[in-house]
């Protein structure tokens, strides 16, 4: 089963809006096992919709289209499709009273345009709408389906999940039972692992179930993913243990947790299960690493606080760093002792670099000095240099001081 995906939306071509549900769907096909091999944009006009879908169904099994159901003059997905099938549109009186419904309990007038939803092609099926005015639909052409969904992302993404996903497995007649399990990593790139990973890789493509893919998604690692299917859950789940225990063997040092772990809940059961509490001093990072250990639920019996000793001399006066250059491991070392006497922490963390726009004190925009204080042992620091922009560069630098510090709490 091949199922492409079509983006219609002239804001898409134009830059005004970024196209996140065809990386969505891509995402939850792969990880139903169903190939998608194309993803296209299109504009608000319908022959080159009718064309775009007509080129795609000349190869895959099933297209899923997303955008342009709704009220106005350039929502024409359904025109399109109906060209596409054959057929014309009809009123469908359920789907104009439902919506005549909704507006009337909110208190609002309904313009007419709305009833634009409700046209149905003649053949299809209706999605019912759940979350919004438009419905979704499935629209048989010959031997293949063409699924129309809204652009409005969390209003696709329910109707995906509750009736395009089961509709797409009934077709391909492959097994029922679809999981996957995600290895989280960090510290090695995406093609460091792919070659350390290339005979695993290399198997797994002679055996056909499961199947591997990267993910790569900035500070919160590169994923690697395995989706097994089978006719029951039990051997679906025995199958991928075998294969996750395979892969994390190859790299037992880059994964840091699996499936839901991020690397700040991960680090924070560490902390917990040591009975130890920690504060965190941020210079570069500007508070983003306390941020993200206290978006975790349940954090406050760990994290004690923070200082962003942004400006120099709030690194002097508050966290007492000795006077000098401060992009150096010597700064960050400071800066972690002093963060545990500020806040009266077990545990100190800190950063210090630079992320640019220019360089300072001689170091390069992407330097990034980290420091470790904990109990009964010198603090430890290391220095790490980072690629990207300002933003990555301060993301990377979030995920990479968590994971020093995991590795430390590892160490015995």
């Amino acid at each position: 089963m091949r199922c492409d995906v079509v983006a219609v939306g002239t804001e898409l071509l134009l830059g005004q809006i970024v196209d996140t549900n065809s990386s969505w769907l891509g995402e939850q096909l792969a990880a139903a096992g169903i190939d998608s091999c194309l993803q296209v944009k299109v504009g608000d006009n319908q022959s080159r919709i009718v064309a775009a879908l007509r080129q795609v169904l000349r190869d895959a099994d099933a297209v899923i289209v997303c955008g342009g159901l709704g009220p106005t003059h350039d929502d024409i997905t359904r025109e399109a499709i109906a060209e596409v099938m054959g057929t014309t549109l009809e009123l469908d009186d359920v789907i104009a009273d439902r919506i005549a419904r909704m507006f009337a309990s909110r208190n609002r007038k309904m313009s007419e345009n709305n009833l634009r939803q409700a046209m149905v092609p003649v053949g299809a099926g209706v999605i019912e709408q759940v979350r919004g005015t438009a419905p979704g639909l499935i629209c048989p052409v010959g031997d293949k389906v063409v699924y129309a969904v809204p652009g409005v992302p969390y209003e696709l993404h329910e109707m995906f999940e509750r009736a395009i996903l089961p509709d797409l497995l009934a077709r391909s007649g492959e097994p029922r039972r679809i999981a996957s399990r995600v290895l989280r990593t960090w510290g090695e790139s995406e093609s460091g692992l792919n070659e350390r990973l290339q005979p695993i890789i290399d198997e797994l493509d002679r055996v056909g179930n499961p199947t591997l893919a990267f993910l790569a998604s900035g500070w919160e690692g590169i994923k690697v993913r395995l989706t097994a299917r089978g006719a029951d859950e039990s051997s679906v789940a025995a199958l991928l243990d075998d294969w996750v225990e395979r892969v994390r063997a190859v790299v037992p040092e880059v994964v840091f947790g699996y499936d839901g772990d991020t690397m700040e809940s991960v680090v924070l059961d560490l902390l917990r299960a040591r009975g130890l509490t920690i504060g965190v001093a941020e210079s570069v990072t500007g508070g983003l690493v306390a941020g993200r250990l206290t978006a975790t639920p349940g954090s406050s019996d760990v994290v004690r606080g923070g200082v962003v000793a942004y400006a120099n001399e709030v690194k002097f006066g508050v966290l007492g760093v000795p006077r000098g250059p401060v992009i150096s491991e010597d700064t960050a070392r400071a800066m972690a002792l002093g963060v545990c006497e500020t806040v009266g922490a077990s545990v100190g963390l800190a950063l210090t670099g630079v992320a640019g726009p220019a360089e300072q004190e001689g170091a390069t925009v992407g330097t990034l000095c980290l420091a470790v204080a904990m109990p009964d042992r010198a603090a430890s620091s290391t220095t790490v240099m980072l690629p990207g922009d300002r933003q990555t560069m301060r993301e990377l630098a979030v995920i990479s001081a968590l994971n020093y510090l995991r590795q430390l709490l590892l160490c015995p």
